[in-house]
């Protein structure tokens, strides 16, 4: 296996992945906030939407399909 049947496989994965999702939220810490004293935590919302997925999906499957012709 060389590395350009990896990359492949793990977009084939993940776009699968995100297309049975319909999309994957994920949140990541954001700036803390200072107001008068007091300490907020922040949060930021994330959206991977599911033309990504697909767009994964058609690269690996490229990508797997031109690994067979040059071997």
């Amino acid at each position: 296996m060389n590395i350009r049947t990896i990359v492949a496989v793990i977009l084939i994965g993940l776009g699968i992945v995100v297309l049975a999702y319909s999309g994957i939220t994920f949140t990541t810490a954001g700036e803390p906030v200072n107001i008068l004293g007091m300490h907020f935590a922040t949060t930021v919302n994330h959206f991977i939407p599911p033309v990504a997925g697909a767009l994964a999906l058609v690269c690996g499957i490229v990508l797997l399909l031109l690994n067979r012709k040059s071997a």
